[in-house]
C-alpha cells in the first residue's frame, strides 16, 4: 500500500452545503480517504504520513459534469449563412446536418483531448458526455475512452442513440452502448458506460422500451434529454395527449436508473412525478439559453426532492460560470434573491452530481471515499470566512484559480501545472478538427 498523504488547507469543504471547516485536513492512502479533520489531530493520528500543506487555499471535493458534449467545441464558431431561428431549426437546420453527421472518429479523438484538458483546468474530476455521431460507429465511445483514460478522469461514456437517420443506425447506436458497458465492466477502472437515447420525438415507443429492458439486463443506468423547449412537450401532446413526463410515466419507465437532462418545459405535476419515482435531473443553465429553451425549473424542483445536478452540455466548459449561472439566473426568473443559495449550488455541482451518475462513494470528503478533490485559491478581495466562502468561491473564482486536482488518489493537476501535456498542441490539434468539421458544411 502506498503512504498515507495528509493535504491540508486553509478551508475544507467535506460535506458539501454544511459550513466549511477551517484548518483541517485529509488523510488519504491509494484511492481512498483515509480521514477528515482538524490537521493536527491526523498528524498525530499518521505520523509516518507525508504532509501536503495548501496555503491560502480550500480542499474540496471535485466537481461533477452530469452533462457533457465534449465534441461540441468544434462547433463555436463554424460559418452560418443564417442563425437558427428556434430550437428545432437548430436541431434540424444546424446541430444534426452540420455538426453530429459531420463527425469522424478522429475528431472526436480531438474534442476529447482538450475537453479532458479543460475540465482538470476546471476541477471537474468526474463526468458523463453524450456522444450522437452517427456516421462514426461502431468505434465512437472507444475512440473517447482511450483519451479519457489517458487523462485519468472518472468518465461515464454513452452514445446517443437515435432513429432520425435510420432504424438500422438506431440500432447500432444502442449495441455501441451496449457494447461499450460490457467491455468497460470486464476492464474495470475509471471509465464506465451508460444507456442512451435521444428523445420521443426522434425514438419510438418500442425504441425507447429496448434500451430501458437494454439497461435492466445490463444493470446500467439510462440517459435521454428531456423537454429542452416547447417542441417535445408540444410534440407528446399531439402525438400521445400527455407531457413528456407524463408519457413515460404511462409507459412505466420512470425511475432511480433515469439520469434525465435539461427538463426545461416541464410542469408542477411533472416535477411530482420525478420526484415520486427517484430520477436524477442535470441542469444546464447556459446553453438553456443558448437555444432559447427558457429557464428549468429548478428551485422547484430542489424544493421537491429531486438530487439536481449540473452540465456544461459541451457549451461553456467554464464549470465556474455554468455554477454562476445557476445561482443567478433563478433569482432573477422568481423575482427572489433567496432561491438557489451558494452552498446550495455547491452541492449540486457536487455530491448531486454524484448521486446522478450513480457515484455511491464521491461528491463528499469523508472515511471511506474516493480521493477526489481539488484545491482552489483564496487571493480575494475580502476575506474568506467559513460563513461565505461557498459564496465566494462562486462569484470571484475561474479555473485559473484551481490548483491541483486529484482523482482516485492520483494528482492530475498540482500548483497548476499537468505534467506531460502540451495544451498549445491539444488546441492546435482541435482547430484542426474543427476546420475539417467545418468543411463539410460549406
Amino acid at each position: 500500500m502506498d503512504q498515507v498523504r495528509i493535504l491540508s488547507a486553509d478551508f475544507v469543504i467535506h460535506t458539501p452545503g454544511e459550513p466549511p471547516a477551517k484548518y483541517w485536513a485529509a488523510a488519504v492512502q491509494d484511492d481512498t480517504i483515509l480521514a477528515v479533520g482538524p490537521t493536527n489531530e491526523l498528524l498525530s493520528r499518521f505520523p509516518a504520513a507525508e504532509h501536503l500543506h495548501f496555503a491560502n487555499q480550500v480542499i474540496s471535493p471535485g466537481l461533477i459534469n452530469t452533462h457533457h458534449h465534449m465534441y461540441g467545441v468544434l462547433a463555436h464558431g463554424i460559418p452560418l449563412s443564417k442563425a437558427p431561428a428556434g430550437f428545432w431549426p437548430f436541431l434540424e437546420e444546424f446541430w444534426w446536418p452540420l455538426v453530429e453527421d459531420a463527425l469522424t472518429q478522429d475528431m472526436i479523438a480531438a474534442a476529447a483531448e482538450l475537453a479532458c484538458c479543460d475540465m482538470v483546468r476546471s476541477g471537474v474530476t468526474a463526468f458523463y458526455d453524450c456522444l450522437e455521431a452517427p456516421n462514426a460507429i461502431p468505434g465512437a465511445l472507444d475512440a473517447e475512452a482511450e483519451v479519457v483514460r489517458r487523462w485519468g478522469l472518472r468518465g461515464f461514456l454513452s452514445f446517443e442513440a437515435t432513429q432520425r437517420q435510420s432504424e438500422e443506425n438506431g440500432q447500432l447506436g444502442l449495441r455501441e452502448n451496449a457494447d461499450f458497458i460490457a467491455r468497460a465492466r470486464r476492464a474495470g477502472g475509471l471509465v464506465q458506460g451508460m444507456m442512451c437515447f435521444h428523445t420521443t420525438f426522434t425514438c419510438s415507443e418500442a425504441f425507447i422500451r429496448q434500451v430501458f429492458a437494454m439497461a435492466e439486463e445490463l444493470d446500467a443506468k439510462v440517459h435521454m434529454h428531456v423537454s429542452e423547449g416547447t417542441y417535445e412537450p408540444e410534440y407528446c401532446l399531439r402525438h400521445y395527449g400527455r407531457r413528456t413526463i407524463e408519457q413515460y410515466e404511462h409507459w412505466g419507465l420512470l425511475g432511480p436508473r433515469v439520469l434525465a437532462s435539461q427538463c426545461v418545459q416541464i410542469d408542477a405535476n411533472e416535477i411530482a412525478l420525478l420526484a415520486r419515482r427517484g430520477v436524477s435531473v442535470s441542469h444546464m443553465p447556459l446553453s438553456n439559453c443558448e437555444v432559447g429553451g427558457g429557464f428549468s425549473p429548478v428551485p422547484e424542483m430542489l424544493a421537491a426532492g429531486i438530487p439536481v445536478s449540473l452540465g456544461t452540455d459541451g457549451y461553456i466548459n467554464n464549470f465556474f460560470e455554468v455554477m454562476r449561472g445557476a445561482f443567478l439566473m433563478h433569482k432573477a426568473r422568481l423575482l427572489d434573491p433567496t432561491v438557489m443559495p451558494a452552498p446550495l449550488v455547491w452541492k449540486m455541482a457536487t455530491l448531486h452530481g454524484a448521486q446522478a451518475l450513480g457515484l455511491e462513494r464521491a461528491g463528499r470528503l469523508a472515511e471511506g471515499f474516493a480521493a477526489d478533490l481539488i484545491t482552489i485559491e483564496l487571493d480575494l478581495p475580502t476575506p474568506a470566512e467559513p460563513h461565505n466562502l461557498y459564496d465566494q468561491l462562486i462569484l470571484w473564482r475561474n479555473p485559473q484559480h484551481v490548483r491541483s486536482v486529484m482523482v482516485a488518489g492520483r494528482f492530475l493537476m498540482q500548483d497548476g501545472e499537468i505534467p506531460g501535456v502540451d495544451e498549445a498542441g491539444l488546441r492546435a490539434r482541435t482547430r484542426q478538427a474543427s476546420l475539417a468539421l467545418w468543411a463539410k458544411a460549406s
